[in-house]
């Protein structure tokens, strides 16, 4: 991708986070999830590392090689014209120079955004609170330096990882860490997990920045979302385990019945095709 365009992808999606309207961002896993989302109007495409690397053979948790990680990023910026943010999970680097490096090589691949997360990989606890912020303000110099002004999501794990739900001492320590990564560079806060309502307007209040939640079920509805000032909202996993799901049942039904209706599907091979141009 020419830099040129990148910068005014990067641009627009950027503008998407103005909190003028909700931005609803689904999670593609390959350049064939990727594809056929832009066919259904939406205005950007996100990655799910989780779904990610499932489809290249890992668990989620940043056990996907880099390399293997770029080059996906690549095939899915190759095919879909849309702004693509991606999932980098904690960074892919123990050290601020390694994030960096990781941060222009996602850029390289052709990303405008980035997701980088609080929690150590393999929800093992969460990084203090300065040491969180100084690799988003690494990731913010990368970008710099790149000259792709990126859309940084800083994902707050604090709820996540909080047992029985996040309670008035977990919602102060998230106010804490969105405050401290917006200040190091982040455009937008993501508290994984939170799905209350009354907080989730709480946080919009206490930070006034674009805040993203996670959809599924039990979460508000987007038109609710909008009303309490959430600015984006994201699939995450979803999609890629709805997939999963489907596939997962024909197989049962297969070895189960040994009947092959459970093989009948409203989208076709000529479907498919059609997603990269060809009959």
């Amino acid at each position: 991708m020419k830099m040129e365009a990148q910068v005014l992808k990067a641009q627009a999606f950027r503008n998407m986070h103005d909190r003028s309207a909700v931005l609803l961002l689904p999670n593609a896993w390959d350049a064939g999830s990727a594809r056929l989302l832009t066919r259904h109007g939406f205005t950007a495409i996100a990655t799910t590392s989780g779904g990610l690397a499932w489809s290249l053979g890992y668990a989620d948790g940043e056990q996907a090689p880099l390399t293997e990680v770029l080059a996906a990023i690549a095939r899915i910026t190759r095919v879909v014209e849309l702004p693509v943010t991606v999932d980098m999970e904690s960074g892919y680097g123990d050290t601020l120079a390694a994030i960096g490096a990781s941060v222009r090589a996602v850029i390289a691949a052709g990303a405008v955004g980035i997701n980088l997360e609080d929690g150590l990989p393999g929800h093992r606890g969460l990084r203090p609170c300065t040491e969180a912020a100084a690799r988003i303000e690494a990731a913010r110099r990368a970008a710099t330096a790149a000259g792709v002004p990126i859309v940084i999501n800083a994902r707050v794990d604090t709820c996540m990882q909080h047992p029985g739900g996040c309670d008035a001492s977990c919602f102060d320590d998230t106010v804490r860490r969105a405050q401290a990564y917006l200040a190091a560079g982040a455009d937008c806060v993501y508290p994984i997990a939170l799905r209350d309502g009354p907080m989730l307007q709480a946080l919009v209040n206490a930070i006034d920045a674009p805040v993203n939640v996670t959809a599924g079920p039990g979460v508000p509805e987007l038109a609710e979302l909008a009303r309490l000032g959430i600015a984006r909202v994201s699939t995450a996993t979803r999609l890629a385990t709805m997939a999963l799901a489907a596939v997962d049942r024909a197989a049962t039904e297969l070895l189960s019945s040994g009947r092959f209706d459970c093989l009948a599907s409203s989208f076709s091979y000529p479907d498919a095709q059609r997603l990269f141009g060809s009959e």
